[in-house]
């Protein structure tokens, strides 16, 4: 398994790893596992790059665990945050669980044979724990500076920290050690923030097993403006469809930021390094074409939700990025961007003028401010200059009776037809 390691090395998604990993990697299959605490209903973005090392680690051989935090979901990591979680009940939890573990299987193979990932609930041994006894066999290998040294705690002293969420350490490096016991598990991945928790249970399995342990962390990623990675301006950009539909999950896609891209590409896909290479050269011949970042938006939107609905979304994405023509656009396309862009009705049993048509869409506030933008060439019908002299009639519109109209370059509105 020498090739997991360097697999991840190029695609930028090693932060720091314990000694002897790499030569215990030489000796054959490894199983090992990532957390994730059910704390909200569905994984979003951000969670991505833990799922990734899952994924490349069984792709390299090895058994992948996925750890739902039934049992410190109810307490909360506080590990890269300013302030403490709010506790969630036990039947939250269980619903958020619940949904995450069918988005998990989108990445995973649940029936690999000796191969199969594993997804296992930490509940099953955090509920029955006794207080005396794992304050006696668990808490006394861990010292208050030990614990206070670590950057999860050290972060939040000046903010304040519960003794809640500084226990959680504990919890999670006993975590690592039941899956070392129970399933031979020699390997911990996650965050660069997870770093002291997953060190913590390194050293909890060297001092009560004997045994060698080891640990993996990735780089925590931040937006172009240095914002966390999966949060917008308006909310987090979730798996779930019900909470971001796959229209606005590919969109996050291609918007990325043409200096990130390219590594977007290596920590998000599988695509290999010379195709990758050649999507960045082909972007550097052309790039409003975008072309890298529409393979990063249709692999990643298809892994999550299925091939049927990256077509149909990069079919949209293509219209209104002017590399379709609308009228070849079919009706489910022109349906979905009716649910996902400004939409009002229109009669069109006579013929409307340029001037009715953006002011009726509500692109412009008066029939003053539409003369004057059309004049000037800045609206659009069905990716055409509106003219003041434009006429629309039946004869203009599209797939499923729609009209698209568009003020500038990125603000699309569309008229029905007929009710939608």
């Amino acid at each position: 398994m020498r090739d997991f390691i360097n697999e991840l090395t190029w695609r930028g998604l090693v932060d720091d790893q314990t000694p002897g990993l790499a030569e215990r990697l030489a000796r054959g299959p490894i199983t090992g596992y990532v957390g994730f605490d059910p704390t909200a209903e569905s994984l979003q973005i951000g969670n991505l790059v833990p799922v990734m090392l899952l994924a490349h680690l069984q792709r390299a051989g090895g058994k992948p665990i996925v750890v739902i935090g039934g049992g410190t979901g109810m307490i909360g990591d506080p590990s890269g945050r300013r302030t403490e979680r709010p506790l969630l009940d036990k039947y939250t939890i269980e619903e958020n669980a619940a949904r995450q573990r069918k988005q998990f299987e989108r990445f995973l193979d649940f029936d690999a044979g000796a191969h199969s990932a594993e997804m296992v609930d930490n509940r099953e041994w955090l509920s029955p724990l006794n207080l005396l006894a794992f304050l006696r066999d668990i808490g006394k290998h861990f010292t208050l500076s030990y614990m206070l040294q670590k950057e999860s705690v050290k972060s939040r002293l000046e903010e304040g920290i519960s003794y809640t969420e500084f226990s959680y350490m504990l919890l999670q490096a006993y975590d690592f050690l039941q899956l070392y016991r129970t399933r031979g598990c020699e390997l911990q991945m996650g965050g660069s923030d997870q770093w002291g928790n997953i060190t913590a249970g390194r050293e909890l399995i060297r001092r009560v097993e004997g045994g060698e342990a080891h640990g993996l962390s990735a780089p925590l990623l931040t937006s172009s403006v240095g914002g966390k990675y999966g949060k917008t301006e308006e909310s987090s950009v979730w798996l779930d469809p019900g909470m971001t539909t796959p229209y606005r999950f590919h969109q996050s896609w291609i918007n990325t930021d043409d200096r990130l891209v390219e590594s977007y590409l290596r920590i998000f896909t599988f695509k290999p390094q010379t195709e990758i290479a050649d999507l960045m050269e082909q972007h550097a011949a052309g790039p409003a074409e975008r072309i890298p970042h529409r393979a990063l938006a249709t692999e990643v939107t298809a892994r999550v939700h299925g091939g049927q609905a990256a077509d149909r979304v990069a079919e949209a994405s293509r219209v209104l990025f002017g590399q379709l023509e609308p009228h070849k656009a079919d009706v489910e396309t022109w349906k979905m961007l009716a649910q996902e862009l400004p939409n009002r009705e229109i009669d069109l049993s006579s013929p409307k003028s340029a001037v009715e048509l953006v002011t009726t869409a509500g692109l412009c506030k008066s029939k003053s401010e539409a003369r004057r933008l059309i004049s000037q060439g800045g609206l659009y019908l069905n990716g055409a200059p509106l003219t003041l002299e434009s006429s629309t009639g039946p004869d203009d519109v599209l797939a499923g009776g729609y009209l698209w109209l568009r003020r500038g370059k990125k603000t699309d509105s569309i008229l029905s037809t007929s009710p939608t």
